[in-house]
């Protein structure tokens, strides 16, 4: 096996099209190392992208911040900016893994492992974030939403990797949140998962709203649905229980050891509401 360290995002892509077999990319390697040591990935070449420059910043850009494919739940818990802006994203980055874990993982890493029941996907996906991908044929952006297109599976070319994950300007008076179900406290992979980000006005009205819902589905999946039944409303209990409906109607999970279609399917909606009352605070809403 091959351990290529690249220092450019050039360079990086060179040393991709140069590889004839299989070729895997490291970011953090919580999730690759893992399949490497179990016996389920044994690729001939590993291409570091940690020492590329900016894979480990986290940068303001147009209101909004660009966070490196290097960098760690465990560094972004650190930013106050960061928490600031987006407290759901940063909290669902953080319950990837141990806290020993939060020093490797990252949320790009996150994203092209590709597992519906990843953390931080469902927080990204409701707060419209946007991956920029570096390949043979240049640089592209692509929404989070459109990343994984199945059960380890995601859209990217080959040849092409993640370089950083862009995270929008917040209007004022909006706010987010993640929560999960997990059978344990910690260090266990969700059964469902929620994340929610509002807007609302001066006088408490929601005018804008994405729904997410994780390990309920083949992929993460955005709900329509439960936005529309919060944009243009107060955020009420009532308004909160047609979401915790329309989330788990939308909700298309399997059972396993973990969980069973029903229990999903209802979680789902719990999670939704209490997301939403969540993210409704921390917009100032009361």
């Amino acid at each position: 096996m091959h351990y290529l360290s690249p220092t450019t995002v050039d360079d990086a892509v060179a040393m991709l099209a140069a590889q004839t077999g299989d070729c895997r990319i490291l970011a953090g390697g919580t999730d690759l190392l893992v399949r490497m040591k179990s016996g389920f990935a044994e690729p001939d070449a590993i291409v570091d992208i940690k020492r590329i420059e900016g894979m480990r910043d986290i940068l303001h850009e147009d209101g909004g911040f660009r966070i490196g494919a290097g960098v760690s739940g465990a560094e972004m818990s650190e930013n106050a900016d960061l928490v600031a802006a987006w407290p759901g994203v940063v909290e669902a980055a953080g319950l990837i893994g141990s806290t020993q874990i939060q020093g490797r993982a990252t949320m790009a890493g996150n994203l092209c492992n590709a597992s519906p029941a990843a953390d931080s996907v469902p927080a990204m996906v409701a707060a419209n974030a946007v991956a920029r991908i570096a390949g043979p044929n240049g640089q592209r952006d692509l929404p989070v939403a459109e990343v994984p297109t199945g059960p380890g599976k995601t859209s990217l070319a080959p040849g092409e990797f993640v370089t950083s994950i862009f995270l929008p300007a917040r209007p004022d008076r909006s706010g987010d949140a993640y929560l999960r179900f997990i059978p344990r406290t910690e260090m266990d992979i969700a059964v469902v998962g929620c994340g929610v980000s509002v807007t609302l006005d001066e006088n408490g009205t929601c005018t804008d709203a994405r729904v997410a819902l994780g390990a309920v589905a083949p992929t993460v999946i955005l709900v329509p649905e439960a936005a529309e039944a919060l944009i243009g409303t107060t955020l009420d209990d009532a308004v909160l229980e047609a979401v915790a409906k329309a989330c788990s109607a939308a909700a298309t999970p399997i059972s396993d050891k973990r969980g069973t279609v029903e229990f999903r399917t209802h979680v789902a909606g719990v999670l939704a509401r209490r997301a939403t009352k969540i993210a409704k605070t921390r917009a100032g809403g009361k």
